[in-house]
């Protein structure tokens, strides 16, 4: 039983950290909150995601790149440039690199956008023996608790956590659903509501309309995280900044 709670907590944990923070935050600035906020969801995004915490700035800039040029072949992470989504996050891995070294032929339209900083902990974040100390923590936490040799099977899904809801989104929702919206990409809504990803799988709607907090466009289509950010905006934590939230994605100059 605490296997399995410790599971979903780091599942759902980690992928509002990435829908809140990385996503709808750091890439679209759909909302603003004070830097002593900033802060706070930058620690929790470290400790959620663990050994897979991304910079937010630099998921900012691919996740910006994969808007401005999604399904194309300088989309970072498309699955139709991809055969399998093992390929397709191995490419995401190198462009990501690439984006904290400065090294990517493509990023540099990207570069200059309001994102969140925090040098410090991003160079901890993803320095390997960082990672490897988070896979450590795993580990010792399944051989204190776990009852059964295959919950040890579970682990290298908290290895690479982010990677796995990654996949998930950018495989799946490129590739298989329903369209509600023509935006000359291959994006789809994957289900009617997204209790897996936390309202990512609407990508056919968040291409559409990519500065939208709620990504449910449908009265039918339920996006979990958008009642968190809304009573997150009425407790004052946060500023939605469009309620309707239509628009083009920001890019740099």
């Amino acid at each position: 039983m605490i296997i399995w709670v410790a599971f979903f907590a780091h599942w759902y944990l980690s992928l509002f950290a990435q829908s809140f923070f990385q996503h709808r935050y750091a890439a679209h600035r759909m909302f603003s909150m004070h830097p002593l906020w900033e802060r706070f969801f930058f620690v929790f995004t470290f400790l959620t995601q663990g050994s897979s915490f991304m910079s937010p700035r630099g998921y900012a800039v691919l996740h910006r790149m994969h808007h401005a040029y999604s399904d194309t072949e300088k989309d970072p992470h498309s699955p139709h440039n991809s055969t399998n989504a093992f390929g397709m996050m191995w490419k995401t891995r190198t462009a990501y690199q690439e984006v904290l070294k400065d090294e990517h032929p493509n990023a540099h339209r990207f570069a200059g956008g309001d994102y969140p900083v925090w040098l410090a902990l991003e160079e901890f974040g993803n320095k390997w023996y960082t990672r490897v100390g988070w896979g450590v923590v795993y580990v010792l936490f399944y051989v204190a608790f776990a009852t059964a040799w295959w919950q040890y099977l579970l682990l290298p899904i908290h290895f690479a956590m982010g990677a796995v809801h990654g996949a998930i989104v950018n495989w799946g929702g490129h590739k298989y659903g329903y369209q509600n919206f023509d935006n000359h990409d291959k994006s789809r809504n994957s289900l009617f509501f997204d209790f897996l990803t936390g309202g990512e799988l609407f990508q056919n709607n968040h291409h559409k309309l990519p500065l939208r907090v709620n990504f449910g466009v449908k009265w039918w289509e339920l996006d979990p995280t958008y009642p968190v950010i809304w009573t997150l905006d009425k407790l004052r934590i946060v500023r939605i900044k469009r309620k309707e939230g239509q628009g083009a994605v920001p890019l740099a100059a």
